[in-house]
C-alpha cells in the first residue's frame, strides 16, 4: 500500500509540481508549529523560575493604545501574565522557541520542499533578513491580541494555569500562521535551484584519413 501511495504522489507531483510543493510546505510548516507548541511551555517554564519575569522589556514605541498608554513593538511588561506581560522571561521564551523552529524549518524546506541547490550562505542571509522583518511585524501585531487572549482564558473563563497554557498555544498558532503565509513566497525566491553545470563538450572525433 505504501508503494502505491508513493507512486500516486510521484505522479501527482509530476503533473502538479506547484501544488505538490505547497502541500509539502504545508505539512512541514505544521510539523514545525507542533514543535513550537511543545517547546514553548517548557522554555517559558524554565525562564519563569528566574527573576527575568520581573524585568520589563518594552522597546520601540510606535504610538498609543486606545487607553492612551504607550504602544511598543515589543511589549513585555514586568510581572507574570495576565496582570503583567511576562517580562524579559516571556520575550526570551518566545524568541528562543522561534529561533530553534526557524533553523530547523530552513533546512527542512530547502532540502525537502524546494530541493534547492542554491548557495546555502546566500539563502541563509536572505532568510535571516526575512525572519527579522517578520518577527518585528508579528511582535507589533501581537500587541493587539496578546493581552485580550490571556485575559479571556485566565480571568474571563477562570481557567488559571490551564488558561495560560491555552493562551500560549493560541498566540503561537497566530504567529505561526503569519509566518506561514509570508514565508512561502519568500522561499520560492531564495530557494531557487542553482544553475546546473553545463555538460562537458564531447571530444572531437578525428576525421578518417582517406585511403591511399
Amino acid at each position: 500500500m505504501f508503494t502505491r501511495l508513493k507512486d500516486a504522489w510521484r505522479r501527482f507531483a509530476e503533473q502538479r509540481p506547484g501544488i505538490a510543493q505547497f502541500v509539502v510546505f504545508l505539512v512541514l510548516s505544521n510539523g514545525i508549529t507542533v514543535l513550537q507548541l511543545a517547546l514553548m511551555p517548557l522554555i517559558k517554564w524554565l525562564f519563569g523560575m528566574t527573576s527575568l519575569v520581573d524585568t520589563a522589556f518594552q522597546v520601540w514605541p510606535i504610538g498609543s493604545n486606545p487607553d492612551g498608554s504607550q504602544y511598543f513593538v515589543f511589549d513585555y511588561a514586568a510581572g507574570p501574565l495576565p496582570g503583567g506581560g511576562g517580562g524579559l522571561a516571556y520575550f526570551l521564551a518566545v524568541q528562543i522557541t522561534l529561533l530553534i523552529a526557524q533553523v530547523i524549518n530552513f533546512f527542512a524546506q530547502r532540502n525537502i520542499t524546494f530541493k534547492s541547490s542554491s548557495s546555502v550562505a546566500k539563502a541563509a542571509t536572505w532568510y535571516a533578513v526575512a525572519y527579522v522583518v517578520i518577527t518585528l511585524v508579528a511582535a507589533a501585531l501581537q500587541g493587539l491580541y496578546k493581552t485580550p487572549i490571556y485575559d479571556l482564558f485566565i480571568d474571563t473563563w477562570g481557567l488559571g494555569g490551564t488558561g495560560e497554557t491555552l493562551a500560549d498555544v493560541v498566540t503561537m498558532i497566530i504567529n505561526a500562521a503569519i509566518s506561514f503565509w509570508v514565508f512561502f513566497p519568500i522561499f520560492k525566491v531564495i530557494f531557487r535551484s542553482g544553475p546546473s553545470a553545463d555538460p562537458a563538450p564531447a571530444a572531437a572525433v578525428p576525421a578518417e584519413r582517406p585511403a591511399a
